[in-house]
This record gives structure tokens, sequence and C-alpha cells, in this order.
């Protein structure tokens, strides 16, 4: 009985974080800060595919220690299996240093001694897992090592095996087999009778192989790009793919012509070129998925041209590459602004598709009142930051480490709830708006720039509460819509998600259209919140104007959750069966409800600890309960 195809592609080889300078324009000695990503080209090539749609998969090695785990969660958020990526208990996960200089100097340090991944080993290829797939792709690095050399050939003797695609991304630096110094990491060619001699005792393994013109030097041994195609072909009858830079890629399936333009080729894209690592990551990417959904060459080489086009306009390796939608959003649109990073509509596109994790139910216990808890008799600072530590446990008791659960907690006063939530799985949201500020002022740790927001957290999401009303004056709606649409660009450019949360009734009077015109209107500002944060209304007609409203400017938004302006539950359960009939209402966001009655009574002294927590947690529990239940009625 043969083993299911459940995986598209496999890439064996690299995994390494990249420290990405932040600073464009200066030397690697001049950079201050740096953006964490992963890295090593199968790696990207991973993600790269995955967010394209394909089932992939990777094999390679990572450290038992931080970064190890970085990579590990980073795939698995991103939708890579991550069954073949080993933990190595005695080498450090890889490393990369890396910066933007101009548009043709990249410079990058490779900290790769005695790496995880170099320890990849033939014990590590597993021939169910492999059987699993439709295809394995390889790249050269892995092959300038005996060790891991003979783990890429188990893994394609394997593919072969069991009639599974190969391919081949040549990949060459010349850093990594030996041939320039810890400084030269930007060199990509360097001459090697060695290296060439390697390559092609390995090319015959290979369906598809995929290089720039330097790159095919080093395989066919010479310097000649057509002699040296011509070189490979006579060891491979594979689809050689050659990388041009501008001027596109071409495709040659069988006896290599006199001219590299007499090959297959697809349309390239006029772009601004802002940083070319990991370019060729993104064009493999978007050449797999044309491949292996059977499509003719100039369609493969369209979309990786586009997936390379991305990379080149941005910052990083796998964060610039496209997912699916954005990639036929830009082919169907085509390019409006040649720096692609700058272009907002397809930005907001590449935001809004590429998220990570799954937030389709959200239960939130809302705690990160200020305001309302100091204003309670027995209430300190302190004693207010311990009480949140409660709400917390109330809230993971709660969970019980399943998704769909999530809370709200301030910094101020909830500083030590806030740290201890981190990596428990639950949805954390942050305030930043002063408490009952009206015109919009924000809390003083954010800074007059915003600046704060550079330490938070990337799994934070910034909240923020406005009291704006299509009926305030002119002044008010200016104030309040500058820091908004300032919060907004502060909150993308620290790659933060953002709720906004409204409630005009508290301003003046509302009707069924009231909450769809303010949402109109940031929108018509540039204002693509993450999450919106409304109000429980009264009628359906009040939230299907709402919610068109939403829907008709942003498709990919994630969704609304109900606030519950310290409600009975009872008018809480009915709230919830009006709105749960909106899908793009995902659940809610209560806090005075649940934490009310037992703040009052622990402020006081009339209650423990653990009967402050067993109150939340039943008042929690009932309403998240009631929620489900809002929900599958809603669908019926």
């Amino acid at each position: 009985m043969s083993t299911p195809r459940t995986l598209d592609v496999i890439t064996i080889g690299r995994s390494s974080v990249d420290l990405y300078g932040a600073q464009v324009g200066g030397r690697l000695e001049d950079m201050g800060s740096f953006q964490k990503y992963i890295g090593g080209s199968p790696t990207n090539m991973a993600a790269g595919t995955a967010r394209l749609g394909l089932k992939s998969a990777l094999i390679t090695r990572v450290g038992d220690e931080h970064m190890g785990r970085f990579i590990r969660e980073e795939l698995a958020k991103e939708g890579v299996d991550v069954r073949g990526v080993k933990t190595d208990p005695e080498r450090l996960t890889a490393l990369v240093l890396l910066g933007i200089r101009d548009d043709k100097q990249f410079p990058l340090i490779f900290y790769r001694e005695n790496c995880a991944d170099m320890a990849l080993c033939e014990d590590d290829i597993d021939e169910g897992f492999i059987a699993e797939a439709r295809s394995v792709v390889a790249t050269g690095t892995h092959l300038s090592h005996p060790r891991t050399e003979a783990a890429v050939l188990k893994a394609l003797s394997l593919a072969r095996k069991h009639g599974l695609q190969t391919a081949l991304d040549i990949d060459y630096r010349p850093n990594l087999w030996g041939l320039a110094g810890h400084g030269d990491g930007e060199s990509r060619f360097i001459e090697s009778a060695k290296v060439t001699a390697k390559l092609q005792s390995t090319l015959h393994y290979f369906d598809l192989i995929v290089g720039t013109e330097e790159e095919f030097h080093i395989a066919g041994g010479t310097t000649d790009t057509i002699a040296a195609l011509r070189a490979v072909r006579e060891v491979s009858n594979a689809t050689l793919v050659c990388k041009r830079g501008p001027m596109g890629a071409v495709a040659f399936t069988g006896a290599v012509p006199d001219n590299l333009d007499e090959g297959e080729s697809g349309p390239g894209f006029p772009i601004e070129v802002f940083n070319v690592l990991g370019a060729g990551d993104g064009f493999m990417s978007g050449l797999l998925k044309g491949w292996l959904d059977g499509e003719p060459w100039p369609v493969a080489l369209k979309y990786a041209n586009a997936c390379g086009a991305f990379a080149v306009s941005r910052h990083g390796c796998t964060p610039a590459y496209p997912s699916w939608e954005e990639l036929q959003f830009f082919l169907s649109r085509g390019v409006v602004e040649k720096a692609l990073r700058k272009d907002a509509a397809l930005e907001q596109v590449h935001w809004a598709t590429n998220r990570h994790k799954d937030w389709s139910t959200m239960r939130v216990f809302a705690f990160d009142h200020r305001m309302q808890l100091e204003q309670m008799e027995g209430a300190d600072p302190k004693r207010i930051g311990a009480f949140k530590e409660l709400c917390l446990k109330a809230a993971l008791q709660v969970a019980g480490g399943k998704t769909g659960y999530g809370v709200l907690c301030d910094s101020r006063l909830g500083r030590d709830a806030l740290f201890q939530a981190a990596g428990t799985g639950l949805w954390i949201g942050r305030p930043v708006e002063w408490p009952g500020s009206r015109p919009l002022t924000l809390e003083p740790e954010l800074g007059p720039d915003f600046g704060g927001l550079q330490e938070w957290p990337l799994e934070h999401v910034v909240k923020v509460l406005c009291f704006y009303h299509p009926d305030d004056d002119a002044a008010t709606k200016a104030a309040q819509e500058d820091t908004v649409r300032r919060l907004f660009h502060a909150c993308r450019r620290n790659r933060l998600e953002m709720l906004l949360e409204i409630i005009p009734s508290k301003v003046g009077p509302v009707s069924d259209d009231t909450s769809a015109q303010v949402i109109q209107r940031f929108y018509d500002l540039g204002i693509y919140p993450d999450w919106w944060k409304l109000e429980p209304f009264a009628t359906a007609k009040a939230w299907e104007n709402a919610c068109s409203a939403i829907a008709a400017n942003d498709p990919h938004v994630r969704g609304v959750v109900v606030l519950g302006l310290d409600a009975a539950e009872a008018d809480l359960a009915a709230s919830f069966r009006l709105a749960a009939r909106q899908p793009l209402v995902k659940g809610f966001a209560v806090g005075r409800t649940i934490f009310g009655d037992a703040a009052r009574a622990w402020f006081k002294g009339e209650i423990t600890d653990a009967a402050a927590v067993s109150v939340m947690v039943e008042k929690y529990a009932r309403l998240s309960a009631l929620w489900d239940a809002a929900r599958e009625g809603g669908k019926q």
C-alpha cells in the first residue's frame, strides 16, 4: 500500500536566525538594532511555499535553545510541517548578521562554526517522512560536508525510490564552502574545481536545477554561461532555470541553445532594488508553486519573478514573501509603486494575509481597567497589580491550554500579570489610551513619538479606545484622528497588531448607522485596524451596518469583539445572541462583569485570593459558554 502524499514539498539543509540591521544605508559596524527573522535558504523556501498554499516541510537541525525554539515556532506559525526539524542537544543554532548598505552592497556575517544544521546526518532522514511528499528540494551548501552530503543524498535516493520530483537550488556561497573569509559573506562567486566536481557528481539526482548565471558557472566549471549550462546538461536531464537578475529568468527543458533569450521565460516586474538578500529563495518559492501545480514554465516563471520582486523590495527574507492572495492581487493589478514596500494597498494585503495564529474565536477577559479599579475602596497601585495577577490566574484556569482565549491587561498597573502572560498561548491585548481621555491622549510610557512601542513583545496587540462621534466638533475630530493615525503607523512600523475600540454612545445619541459611520471614517483616513472592539448594539441592523462597513473596506480583517460595559450577565447573553449572527464577530472582550464583584470584595479584605479567583473563573467560564452557545445558534 502506497503512502498518502500529504506533503507537497520537503526542503532540506540550512536553518538559521537572521539578525537584520534595522538601519538602512550604513555599514554593519554602524547598525544600532536588528530585526530577528528565520533564515537559511531551505527554511525560507519552506515558509515561502507555505505562504503560497503548498503543504511544505523542512528537514534540518536547530539548537536546544531559544533561537532553535524560535525557528521551530515561527515555522509552525507559517504552516510548515516541523517533524523533520531535529533538536541538536550539543550545538547552537546558526546565526547570520545582515545589513543593507545600498542597492549593491549587502554585508553579511555567517555564524556557523559547528552549528546545528551542519550536524544533519543520514539518521535524520526518515524514509516514511520522505514518502509522504511529492517533491524534495536540496540546496548546495549541504553538499559541502561529507556528513550533510550523506544526509542529502539519502533523501534524494529515497525520493527517487518513491517517485518524488527533485530540485536543486545551487545556492552557492563561497564562504560556506570554506573559500572566503568570515568577512566575505557577501561574496557570490569564487572559482573552484573541487566545488564544481562535487556539484557535478550529484546533478543527475535532480529534475529541476535553479541558479544564477554565476551559480551555473560553478556548477558547469566555466564562466561562459552557455558553456556552463551545456556542461550541466551533459550530466543531468533536469530542467535548468537560469536567473538573470533584472532580465528575469529562462528555463531550458532540452538542449541549451546558443542564446539565453531562446529559453522559455515569464514576465518580469520593474521595481526598485532595495534588498537582494533572500530574493533567490522567494524566486524559488514561486517557481516551486508553479512547477508543482503543473503550470507551464512561463507561468511558473511569472510566479517566481513576482515573488523575487517582493523580496527585492522589502526588509528581511521570509517576512518579505507574499501570500497566495497577495500574489494574485499583485499579478492582477500590476506595479503601481516601484518601491513595493511603499505601496499602501499592496502592503495592507501583505500584512493582513500573512498574520500568524488562528483567532477565529475570541473569549477575552478584559482587566485592563485602571481608573475604575483605582476608584474602588481599599485599592492602591500595588494591590491593583496583585489583583490583576489573580485575574490572569483565572483566565489561564478557564483556558486550560485551549485556543480561543485571551486577556486585555495594561502595563502601568498590571505589569507583572502582563509579563506572566507571555508564552501562555493567550491572545494578549494591551491598552495605550489614558483612561477616559477625550480628545484621545495616550499613556505616558509611549512617549510623544510612540517610541515606547519598540519595547513591546510582538505577540502584544495594541488596544486603543477612542470616544469618537460623527457629530464631534472639527477640532476634536482632528485631534483624535491624528492620534489614531499616528498610532496605527507606529504599530505597523513595530510589527504589532492593533485593536481599535469605539464607543460613540458615551458621547452622544446614536442610531443604527452611527458606528458604521465612525468605522468608515477611520478607513477613509487609511487606518486598517486588525481588530475592532464595538459596543453591544441593541438592533440587528446596527450590527449589519457596522460589519458591512468593515467587510467592504478590509476583507482580511481579523474580526470584531463585543465589549461589556459592565452589563449584567443576562443582558450580555442577549447581546451575544444578536452579535453572533454576524460571522465577522469573533467573540467578546468583557471585564467588570467578570471581575467587578470579586474586586470590590477582595480590595476590602472580605475574600481570599483563592476565593476571588474562584468567583472570576466561574463567571468567565459561564460567559465563554454563553458565547459558544450564541455562536452555535447564530450558525443555524
